[in-house]
């Protein structure tokens, strides 16, 4: 890379983010923050290549020392410029007004630079000293880039971190309460099956002792104790038009004996099934471009002259310079978007079949005068 492209380089990349600055609008705040300090950074890290590498050098050359003078008065009035806007609120009214004003006078810094600077500079040192200052340059771009670098990655690392530990401090809050409900269900369920079941039970025995209470007794004691009819006497009759105050005592001739089930509860909580991880990095492709590029030199030639007639002075001493010039590419980069990433979740709904054991309590009643027993089920 020659000392030309890599000193205007610099100058294309600023005047990129000039005109996207100047595209913004007051609302657009953060976007306007993050153009102005890319285009600061730009601005000083040009001002630095000129003041570290190129200075030093120049005033070391007699015919380049005087143009040291005004190139440093330019700098100065560049960074002046570049401070007052800094603290300005980017979006005031006179933004970009100060930031046209910016503008003008780097574009000028610029042309001085291309017309003025960059050909003494040529002319005045070899070609191995250009060569140095051009592999001083390109080093101090190289630690620049990498310290930017570094910073994104710190950045970006900072920004997993967070992330990563909001998402675990979340699950973390949210388990406790998923459990706390299920447990809830749980167990307000249980207690509605204990309650069914004592008022079951319940009903049972006022339907025995009801039953207990009207049936005739059949004189046998046998027949009488096996119907439950043997305490008859003993048993007072129910009457329903009367509530009952406290649970009624069980008749000396009755045992009951309670059947319980098991019910089947299905509660539900969130669980992490995986993390998706979108990570955005820059790959660099080689590319090409021809460019069709002017050579300019002089030609010198010895003819005959068509008359003998002077035209001019003659016999006396001239002196004429003419410059050659080569264009050569100079190369620059522009960001345009080239897709969006668009990243969100789905909720879908659907239905499990749940499948488990349930018990439940069963009776088995076998007469003592016949060998088939009966089974009933709660």
């Amino acid at each position: 890379m020659t000392l030309r492209t890599l000193m205007q380089a610099g100058p294309a990349k600023a005047i990129e983010l000039f005109g996207r600055l100047s595209e913004t609008s007051n609302g657009a705040l953060k976007t306007r923050e993050r153009l102005f300090a890319e285009l600061k950074a730009e601005l000083e890290l040009h001002v630095e290549l000129e003041e570290q590498h190129l200075f030093p050098v120049l005033r070391m050359n007699g015919e380049t020392k005087e143009l040291i003078a005004g190139a440093i008065k330019d700098n100065k009035e560049l960074r002046a410029q570049l401070s007052e806007l800094e603290a300005l609120p980017k979006n005031d009214e006179s933004f970009l007004g100060k930031l046209g004003e910016l503008q003008k006078a780097f574009r000028q810094h610029a042309r001085d630079d291309k017309r003025n600077l960059l050909p003494a500079v040529e002319r005045a040192l070899s070609e191995e000293q250009v060569q140095t200052i051009v592999e001083k340059m390109e080093g101090t771009l190289a630690e620049v880039d990498q310290t930017q670098h570094e910073r994104a990655e710190e950045k970006r690392a900072v920004a997993r971190r967070e992330r990563e530990q909001g998402e675990q401090e979340e699950q973390q809050a949210r388990q406790p309460a998923d459990v706390a409900a299920l447990t809830g269900e749980a167990a307000q369920e249980t207690g509605r099956v204990t309650k069914r079941a004592i008022e079951a039970a319940g009903e049972t025995i006022d339907r025995t002792a009801a039953l207990a209470s009207v049936a005739p007794r059949t004189g046998l004691f046998f027949w009488d104790m096996m119907l439950g009819m043997s305490g008859v006497n003993g048993v007072a009759t129910r009457d329903r038009g009367v509530p009952r105050v406290g649970p009624r005592p069980a008749p000396q001739n009755e045992e009951v004996i309670p059947l319980a089930e098991e019910v089947l509860v299905v509660g539900k909580r969130t669980v992490t099934t995986g993390t998706t991880r979108i990570r955005r990095y820059v790959v660099e492709s080689p590319v090409e471009q021809q460019v069709p590029l002017v050579r300019e030199r002089v030609v010198v030639e010895r003819r005959r002259p068509v008359t003998n007639k002077l035209n001019g002075e003659a016999l006396t001493e001239l002196t004429i310079e003419v410059v050659e010039t080569d264009e050569v590419p100079v190369v620059a980069k522009s960001v345009q978007l080239r897709e969006e990433i668009v990243i969100r979740t789905e909720r879908a709904e659907h239905v499990e079949t749940v499948r488990d054991t349930v018990r439940q309590d069963e009776v088995e009643i076998e007469h003592a005068n016949s060998r088939r027993p009966a089974r009933a089920r709660a």
